[in-house]
C-alpha cells in the first residue's frame, strides 16, 4: 500500500473486469479470497494512517463504523473491519444487506468471531453515526451502475450528511466510475434523488485509480502492489 503520487488531473482507463480477470487466471494466479484479503489490508492500514490511535486511556480515532454493500466492496470492508480490530480499534460494521456468497459469510463470520458489533436497520445506523469517529465506506464498487435501491439511498444520504470523515473504498459509493460524483436517482421513487454525493477525505484506490476519481481531491493511497508487472502494461494507458 502506498499514497499516490499520480496528478488527480491525469485519466486513467483500462477495463476494470478484465484487469480482476487476468488476477485471478494463469498470469496473476490469485484466488478471490486473497484479493479481498490484500484489498481488505490496504484500506486498513490506510486509515490507520490517516487516522491513527492515539495513546492514552481514551484512544482518539479507535470507534471506526465500516459500512458494507452486499458485492465483493463489502467483502473488502469486512476483511478491514477486522484488521482494524487486530490493530486495536474498536470497529462495528453497517450491512443492511448482506452478500449471498459463500465466501461474503465466510467473511461475516470472522468478524462475528471477534465480537465486531454488525448493525442491519437504519435507526442502528443514524445511532452509530452519532458515536463513530471515522467512516468506512465499502458500500458500492467500480461495477454499481443504473439508480440506488432502498435502502441504501438513506444510507448514502445519511452517510454524506455526518460529519465523521469518510475513507471510501477503491471509488466512493454512488459515483460514476468514468464520471466521478453523480447524481443517482432512486429506484421505484418517481423524481426523487439520492439527496446527498459522498465526497470523503480519503479514497483508497485498489489495483489502479479509476478514471472517474481524477475529480478527488482528497488524499489518496493505492493498494496494489501485489499486481505483477505484466499487468498494468497490458490494460493501463494514461492520456
Amino acid at each position: 500500500m502506498q499514497q499516490s503520487t499520480r496528478n488527480m488531473g491525469d485519466s486513467l482507463t483500462y477495463d476494470e473486469i478484465q484487469i480482476d480477470e487476468e488476477l485471478m487466471n494463469s498470469a496473476g494466479a490469485f484466488s478471490i479470497d486473497q484479493l479481498m484479503e490484500l484489498a481488505g489490508l490496504a484500506c486498513a492500514q490506510a486509515l490507520a494512517t490517516v487516522y491513527p490511535l492515539s495513546k492514552g486511556e481514551k484512544k482518539q480515532n479507535s470507534r471506526v463504523l465500516v459500512c458494507c454493500g452486499p458485492g465483493n466492496q463489502g467483502g473488502d470492508g469486512l476483511v478491514a473491519a477486522r484488521h482494524l480490530s487486530m490493530f486495536g480499534y474498536q470497529p462495528s460494521v453497517f450491512l443492511p444487506k448482506p452478500g449471498s456468497k459463500e465466501i461474503y459469510q465466510r467473511l461475516q463470520t470472522q468478524v462475528q468471531n471477534l465480537s465486531i458489533p454488525v448493525y442491519g436497520s437504519i435507526a442502528e445506523l443514524e445511532t452509530s453515526l452519532q458515536e463513530t469517529d471515522v467512516i468506512l465506506d465499502a458500500i458500492f464498487g467500480f461495477s454499481f451502475s443504473g439508480p440506488v435501491r432502498p435502502p441504501f439511498d438513506q444510507v448514502l444520504s445519511l452517510i454524506a450528511k455526518s460529519k465523521a470523515p469518510i475513507v471510501s473504498v477503491d471509488i466512493p459509493s454512488g459515483w460514476d466510475v468514468e464520471n466521478g460524483p453523480v447524481e443517482r436517482e432512486v429506484a421505484d421513487k418517481e423524481g426523487q434523488k439520492v439527496d446527498q454525493v459522498l465526497n470523503p477525505e480519503v479514497l483508497v484506490s485498489l489495483t489502479a485509480p479509476k478514471l472517474g476519481v481524477k475529480h478527488f481531491r482528497g488524499r489518496h493511497f493505492l493498494g496494489g502492489r501485489f499486481v505483477p508487472w505484466c499487468v498494468p502494461g497490458a490494460f493501463l494507458s494514461t492520456g
